[in-house]
């Protein structure tokens, strides 16, 4: 394919995926930036970063800040002080980067994260992202006698890998589950349930208390539709977990999604989610929660770090898996949705590519890892970073439901493959949530997403 076609290709395919172009920016006009800079293989520069390259690194300015990023640009150029860096710290990372992408002038290093963030799909089909191997294969810098790739937890690398090909690399080690406030528990004697019996009948105790037992982002149904599926997949086991990332007929119709489906739609039936949760923001109604109008709400690890200036002090926010649908879930109920986020990548097509790969190398070493941990409130992806650490409660929560899942931590990857199956699963999840879908034309209506994105020719399919 002809550059000027690739880039028409890669134009529609962004504009179609991610977010429209912004009016008067760089199209595929401006020309090729050239060979990548590259400079000599040594023992002390393993990825042959040229000395003198400069180095411009996007950060997705969000739950947790970029002080961290800044910290690891001294320390890249304590190493490579020649190096002068542009740091950029945004929020519409698809709508800054896309016209970049297109025109193949992308930065070096992007923290591709947030509610706009390109679709990364989209780019590895186009070839606008690098593989990472050489990264990952170099020494780490806080032990060279290891492997980067060797430093990670369990299912960082997989996260972001793509037929084969790692694409991404993803900073944060995050759980999904159920939040609820210690001291609130504590005060009125409640426990956390195992089972979703269980939570029925704890929810029936707080509703007669005063405190709705439920609120949840309504605007943004997947926090809720991912305690959904995770319900489902502990029930129905890693079976039926991978039939749906790979689009098998009828997996969402399975016996374990129409469950999982009843259940959170009795929660609505029942009176049990706060009255007007459908239509709050993500942080409406985390902060509904953190005032205590709400006992229980879904989210993912990123929480605390959110929540701090608006949550009270000993409040003591902790993270559990969602409760199994019943004992005879084919996982146990300590499972838990856990893997990377905060997606970091290399564009095949930046300057300093080999710098971008050194930047992630060191983002990506202990002393760094380290410190994001203690600025962010929350659980790196590599290794030993918060040993010794003093961890507020809901990092330590997140960090000991990880440990107690061990090998049945479990991830699933059909809404980063497929955006338009996402698209649909999300608005079909919140139309259940108000009651105006059952939980079989909820399983239905996903389903046939599911198989249209299967018959597509035109959408690149993966497989677990």
């Amino acid at each position: 394919m002809n550059p000027t076609t690739r880039r028409s290709v890669l134009r529609g395919a962004l504009a179609a995926a991610a977010t429209p172009l912004l009016a008067g920016c760089v199209t595929a006009g401006g020309g090729d930036q050239g060979p990548a800079l590259r400079g000599q293989v040594t023992k002390d520069n393993p990825l042959g970063v040229a000395l003198d390259a400069p180095l411009e690194v996007v950060i997705f300015k969000g739950a947790y800040g970029d002080q961290y990023a800044l910290d690891a640009e001294r320390a890249y150029n304590q190493r490579h002080p020649q190096a002068k860096i542009n740091h950029q710290a945004i929020q519409k990372v698809g709508e800054a980067l896309q016209p970049r992408f297109v025109a193949d002038t992308p930065p070096d290093v992007v923290d591709n994260t947030g509610a706009g963030a390109l679709d990364l799909p989209t780019l590895v089909k186009a070839n606008q992202v690098s593989d990472l191997s050489e990264l990952l294969d170099s020494p780490s810098l806080h032990d060279p006698s290891v492997r980067v790739r060797d430093t990670l937890l369990p299912g960082v690398v997989d996260d972001g890998t793509f037929n084969g090909r790692p694409r991404a690399l993803n900073l944060v080690y995050t759980a999904w589950g159920v939040w609820y406030s210690r001291t609130l528990f504590a005060e009125r004697g409640w426990s956390y349930p195992k089972t979703w019996d269980e939570m029925l009948t704890l929810c029936g105790e707080i509703k007669k208390s005063g405190i709705a037992p439920w609120t949840h982002q309504g605007k943004y149904p997947d926090y809720v539709g991912d305690l959904l599926v995770s319900m489902a997949f502990k029930a129905g086991g890693n079976d039926l977990l991978v039939a749906v990332d790979n689009l098998e007929p009828n997996a969402w119709k399975h016996e374990a999604m129409i469950n999982a489906a009843t259940a959170f739609a009795e929660l609505v039936g029942r009176g049990y989610v706060m009255p007007g949760s459908e239509g709050l923001s993500h942080t409406e109604a985390q902060a509904a929660w953190s005032q205590g109008k709400a006992a229980f709400l879904p989210s993912g690890s990123w929480l605390e770090s959110e929540q701090k200036g608006v949550t009270p002090e000993n409040f003591q926010m902790v993270m559990m898996p969602p409760p199994q649908l019943s004992t005879s879930d084919k996982m146990p109920a300590a499972a838990v949705r856990a893997g990377g986020a905060q997606s970091f990548i290399v564009p095949e097509k930046a300057r300093n590519r080999q710098g971008g790969m050194d930047f992630l190398r060191t983002l990506f070493a202990v002393p760094q890892a380290r410190r994001f941990a203690e600025l962010a409130s929350a659980l790196p992806s590599v290794k030993g970073a918060t040993e010794g650490l003093r961890l507020s409660s809901g990092v330590d929560s997140v960090r000991n439901a990880v440990n107690a899942a061990g090998d049945n931590a479990f991830r699933y990857r059909f809404r980063t493959w497929y955006g338009t199956l996402k698209k649909s699963w999300d608005d079909a999840t919140g139309e259940l949530f108000t009651g105006r879908l059952t939980p079989q034309q909820w399983a239905d209506r996903v389903q046939r997403a599911a198989d249209a994105v299967a018959r597509d020719p035109n959408i690149t399919k993966y497989r677990r």
